[in-house]
């Protein structure tokens, strides 16, 4: 068997497309375009580029992209402060601050801050309480991510065994929540997991977020299982997943590569994630399913 690989650069480029022809309908209604705020503190070559493409996405998507930079000895105040002055400006619908942060300032005290309505990174406690009863909120955009592709893939969810290796804020707990939400049966499981290569062997869909290289071997993963990989970890021979990207294809049904997989499905998803908090700002409706 040869795994189907699972193009989510593609997925997102398509995904991207139709949140640009919702942002039209949306300026039109609304008389302006949606907000999207990014504070960067510091100057962390990869934040930088990060943050460098979010606004350049966020622009092609024909929304109003703010950059803020604080210089890396910026206090946990003024970056408090920056972000409550975001908070209470009308034309900011979405505020990200990249992480990581300095030492020197507290990143779950500055993710607090944020108004959870404004809040397009999904990480705000209130937000993951929303997830985790089943709320409308904002979910993480890897996570969400994830399971787009896992459901243009496989459709229906229902009754499938999945197993998410990682128990992050970030990725593996919400990626369970949204699993749960499918009617999955979920077992999230980690580097300290016992028999770890037994429980990853029975499920139809393996999502591996640990953040170790090719810790997933590819004799762990059942024959015809859906494959999810979110790690980028870079090593001598280039970027790799959480993954043993050649041993799982040679048994998978499908498999996301590294790079070329979830990582584009992000910034897509921030982007919607925007779109659909600007709507519910202006009262206007804004359909998640058609995005």
């Amino acid at each position: 068997m040869s795994a189907d690989i699972i193009d989510g650069k593609a997925f997102a480029l398509a995904l991207r497309e139709r949140i640009a022809i919702a942002v039209q309908g949306f300026r039109a209604s609304a008389g302006r375009a949606p907000g999207l705020a990014v504070v960067l503190v510091g100057d962390d070559p990869a934040s930088a580029v990060y943050v460098r493409n979010k606004g350049k996405a966020t622009t092609a998507a024909g929304m109003e992209s703010v950059e803020h930079r604080l210089p890396a000895e910026a206090s946990e105040a003024e970056l408090l402060a920056l972000i409550d002055r975001l908070n209470r400006d009308a034309t900011v619908d979405g505020i990200l601050v990249q992480l990581p942060l300095p030492p020197q300032i507290d990143a779950d005290r500055v993710i607090v801050a944020i108004d959870p309505d404004k809040d397009v990174d999904g990480f705000h406690p209130v937000n993951a309480g929303r997830l985790a009863i089943g709320l409308h909120g904002f979910v993480p955009c890897t996570p969400q991510g994830c399971l787009m592709l896992l459901q243009d893939r496989l459709g229906e969810l229902s009754g499938l065994d999945a197993v998410v290796v990682g128990r992050s804020n970030i990725v593996g707990k919400p990626v369970a929540q949204l699993l749960i939400a499918a009617s999955a049966t979920v077992t999230v499981a980690h580097s300290r997991t016992r028999d770890l290569a037994s429980i990853v062997h029975r499920a139809d869909i393996v999502v591996a977020a640990v953040g170790r290289p090719e810790m997933i071997r590819g004799e762990w993963i059942k024959p015809g299982a859906t494959v999810i990989d979110v790690g980028i970890n870079r090593t001598d021979t280039g970027l790799v997943g959480d993954v043993d990207f050649n041993g799982a294809a040679s048994v998978a049904a499908a498999i996301t590569p590294v790079p070329g997989g979830v990582g584009p499905m992000t910034i897509a998803c921030l982007l919607r994630n925007t779109l659909i908090s600007a709507g519910r700002r202006a009262g206007i409706a804004i359909d998640p399913a058609a995005l």
